[in-house]
């Protein structure tokens, strides 16, 4: 039995952790209820790479996923800034590369890049390398490859360490978390408001969520300087390299229509492994730490999506679909969760008119007014 908060968060991967911290620093009474541990291990945030990358996914994504992951851009390090412990943060850019058979993949990529990135207004942010060029911001990469693009406006965060650090300041600031409590949908903890940020655990209560595999590799790989990030074009996946401290780079690539959390398939240890070592070859000497397997939250269209539910006769306001683009959009779709928290306090009739249209949708809207109130 838990004692009754003013709102409870249910999930606490990284949307439930910085909703609640978000919450908490509106002056609200915050409960945190979670099915694993403070570590995070339950969640998609866990094996994730951590990458702040908008232009990148302006690939695969559309304008208002790129305005988003660049709003997010800037709040990270600010966000950062005010937790209990240290997190490591980069923001040096991502140098995409590719095979000379492979100038398609090039192609189609710059094409689909300045059409989705906020349509045309950042196109100046992706510079065409020659090999100086390439040389001046990955060295390590010059003998193998003769051109490429440098991606300045792109970041990346260590996915354990915030998830940790964010734990940390919590409890530091007075969220009451319960950890190894899985929340029970016939019976909610005792709140006046419900938040959930459950991802694939929130799936019987929002039809058409489906789960994404993603697969990544840990590595140490101490004679692989890259410095920053790296993007390999390829037909079928496009590789990252992640360079961490000391040493270590997280790997990935796949993106799988599959729910399945099974480990890792030879097939695509090898081709990533084997793509890897194919940009840089001292990857043959790297140790292999960790072979990491998770499924990430997806709604029909790929993009978030905010709403108001009814959950046992309560209101639950549910955040859900963030895809691969977690650390992309967490921080902008934990600010909109509160928003519309404190859009309920002025509007007391509002609650109970979206409790009546059960499962409204109420993003991208909410966004654009979040955007409009920040310029203002």
């Amino acid at each position: 039995m838990t004692t009754r908060a003013e709102i409870a968060v249910l999930g606490g991967g990284l949307l439930g952790r910085l909703t609640a911290l978000a919450l908490r620093r509106q002056g609200r009474q915050v409960a945190l209820y979670d099915a694993a541990g403070p570590a995070g291990e339950g969640a998609a945030a866990f094996v994730a790479a951590g990458m702040i990358t908008p232009m990148a996914e302006a690939a695969v994504a559309d304008n208002d996923i790129v305005a988003m992951g660049f709003d997010s851009l800037a709040r990270w390090p600010q966000l950062l800034a005010t937790l209990t412990r240290p997190v490591f943060y980069q923001h040096k850019g991502t140098v995409v590369v590719w095979h000379r058979q492979e100038q398609a993949e090039a192609h189609q990529f710059v094409a689909m890049v300045r059409q989705h990135s906020l349509t045309g207004q950042k196109t100046d942010s992706m510079q065409r390398l020659d090999a100086a060029g390439l040389a001046a911001h990955a060295p390590s990469l010059a003998d193998r490859f003769s051109e490429g693009l440098y991606l300045p406006d792109e970041g990346q965060v260590d996915n354990r360490q915030v998830l940790a650090a964010l734990a940390d300041t919590l409890a530091a600031e007075g969220v009451t978390c319960h950890w190894q409590y899985p929340v029970d949908d016939t019976a909610l903890p005792p709140a006046g408001l419900h938040i959930d940020c459950r991802g694939l655990g929130a799936k019987a209560r929002w039809p058409g969520l489906r789960g994404v595999r993603g697969e990544v590799l840990r590595l140490y790989a101490p004679d692989v300087q890259l410095g920053r990030m790296v993007r390999l074009l390829h037909p079928r996946y496009s590789l990252y390299l992640v360079p961490r401290a000391n040493g270590r780079v997280v790997m990935g690539a796949t993106t799988l229509e599959s729910e399945d959390m099974s480990p890792m398939s030879v097939r695509s240890a090898l081709e990533m492994l084997s793509a890897a070592y194919a940009v840089h070859p001292g990857f043959a000497e790297a140790r292999i730490e960790e072979m990491s397997t998770q499924c990430r939250p997806a709604l029909p269209d790929n993009n978030p999506a905010i709403r108001v539910q009814l959950q046992t006769g309560q209101t639950v306001i549910a955040a859900n679909g963030l895809y691969r683009h977690g650390f992309l959009l967490a921080p902008v779709v934990a600010d909109e969760l509160a928003a519309l928290v404190r859009q309920l306090d002025n509007e007391p009739d509002a609650q109970l008119a979206f409790a009546r249209q059960h499962q409204q949708t109420a993003w991208p809207a909410l966004y654009g007014s979040h955007l409009q109130r920040e310029a203002a």
